[in-house]
């Protein structure tokens, strides 16, 4: 008598995995996650972007828990896991240095996303760019990151410090990176962004050892299960942890060139049903 083959726990990143474009998803990645899950295998979220950040093409396809500010988060359907934002000191050191550099940035707790007043100003002028960039190519307004560019959030001054989760970061210097990672130390985890913006250089910022990786260790311990049977789908920086932890990591064909090289196979990109095929491949369907 053959054993039945191991119920798994996927876990998907968003932007670049499941969205492109900041609106666009593949028809055939919902269809791929309802057939998973009806055939007893779990699907969760693992995104750098705060649960309140979720686009709604993609919260509609339903999964069993999420993964949001890249691990600072962790849900197993209404359940919260862990709850881990930046300690008050690290927020108030890493505002320090990057206001002491005039680094532009977001700030993310789980309910909320808010600017310092000098990126609310260069996003109105890069969204009134790319606008003028994709009519030249003729796309349609809709197929334009301009809207992504072109969202309004309420200033860091409104922002309870004691609850933020990270920080996104753009810097007019190529090394910005370099020089934050400098700066803030080991105390940080400091990754190049995922989603296009201006500048020299631009990514994200989360206290070390709040990560999708340790978020993906902590739903695994509260569930029980084996980290051999987690498969960690992604395409960007802040998807190395999750390639690290899960038994399985698979990489999107439109992912960075060294996160394809950690993977153990690598699909097809997110519009050309990346997701869909990767589910195949490994059974689950």
């Amino acid at each position: 008598m053959t054993s039945a083959p191991p119920r798994r726990l996927v876990f998907l990143d968003v932007d670049g995995t499941i969205l492109e474009h900041g609106s666009h998803v593949a028809p055939s990645t919902g269809a791929a996650v309802r057939a998973a899950r009806a055939a007893g295998h779990e699907v969760y979220l693992s995104t750098g972007r705060a649960a309140i950040d979720i686009h709604p093409k993609v919260a509609e396809i339903g999964f069993d828990g999420a993964i949001t500010n890249s691990g600072a988060l962790v849900t197993a359907g209404d359940t919260v896991i862990a709850d881990r934002p930046l300690s008050p000191e690290a927020t108030d050191r890493m505002l320090t240095v990057l206001r002491s550099h005039g680094i532009r940035f977001f700030l993310q707790s789980h309910d909320g996303i808010y600017n310092s007043d000098d990126m609310a100003e260069l996003m109105v002028s890069y969204a009134q760019e790319l606008r003028e960039r994709d009519a030249s190519r003729g796309l349609r307004p809709e197929d334009s990151l301009a809207g992504l560019a072109d969202r309004e959030f309420p200033r860091v001054a409104e922002a309870d410090l004691s609850r933020i989760a990270k920080a996104v970061f753009v810097s007019e210097r190529t090394d910005g990176l370099e020089v934050l990672r400098a700066e803030l130390g080991d105390d940080f985890l400091i990754v190049p962004g995922s989603i296009p913006l201006p500048g020299g250089s631009n990514g994200e910022i989360c206290e070390r050892g709040t990560n999708k990786g340790t978020a993906i260790q902590l739903l695994l311990e509260h569930l029980g299960r084996d980290a051999a049977d987690a498969v960690a789908i992604g395409d960007s920086w802040n998807d190395v942890e999750m390639f690290e932890v899960c038994g399985t990591s698979v990489a999107m064909g439109n992912a960075h060139d060294e996160l394809k090289r950690l993977a153990d196979f690598v699909t097809t990109a997110v519009l050309d049903d990346g997701v869909w095929n990767a589910f195949d491949r490994l059974g689950l369907l």
